[in-house]
């Protein structure tokens, strides 16, 4: 049977929450909470953590931030899959358009699972307040500042602290390929609705 279009794109997101899921999971049921695996020297580090708020560990305003993001995440998530549904029907739609939002929408839907349900299934939280599992921690420069260095010497200087997930790397590659490859589409996209407007008006 052959799949249409959408359909391509909906199993590619499948496809890339699942191997966010698969990984979390084989992450929370194998590992203890803090725990080190050193797969490239130091540079490339399996470091299992857990964070209650937004992407790379950063956090938003305590229970209540935490209930505001869980639902910001939900919606938007839900105009991410009605956007992707319209282009997708669009005639001239470049494909890599669809898959750059759908790595995002992914990613996004990703981590809206450990945040609403995580909690309940590994019994810690209620219904909304999981933790998101992040494990990829890549700290390729770690080494001190020289004591004569002005206001920091003798303090650590880490390279990329922070540690994140698949599904965090799902919305930054996304991201970053829709801003550096596919900026043209949105621009005509952008200067066609002010085109239309003005005949409008």
């Amino acid at each position: 049977m052959k799949l249409s279009k959408g359909n391509k794109f909906l199993l590619l997101g499948v496809l890339l929450v699942v191997i966010d899921q698969i990984i979390k999971i084989l992450v929370k049921t194998n590992m203890e909470l803090g725990q080190h695996i050193y797969v490239i020297g130091n540079w490339f580090q399996i470091l299992f953590i857990e964070n209650e708020g937004m992407a790379f560990g950063m956090k938003f305003g305590g229970a209540v931030g935490k209930f505001l993001l869980s639902f910001f995440r939900i919606g938007l998530f839900g105009a991410l899959c009605w956007w992707i549904s319209k282009l997708v029907r669009k005639e001239g739609t470049p494909v890599g358009v669809i898959v750059g939002l759908t790595l995002i929408t992914a990613g996004a839907f990703g981590n809206i699972i450990d945040s609403l349900f995580y909690g309940i299934i590994f019994d810690y939280a209620p219904f909304m307040f999981g933790r998101v599992v992040d494990m990829f921690y890549f700290p390729i420069i770690d080494t001190t500042w020289p004591s004569w260095v002005p206001f920091v010497g003798g303090n650590e200087f880490l390279f990329f602290a922070p540690v994140f997930n698949f599904a965090d790397s799902c919305v930054t590659v996304g991201a970053i390929y829709l801003i550096f490859f596919q900026y043209r589409f949105f621009a005509r996209d952008e200067k066609s609705g002010e085109e239309v407007s003005a005949k409008k008006n």
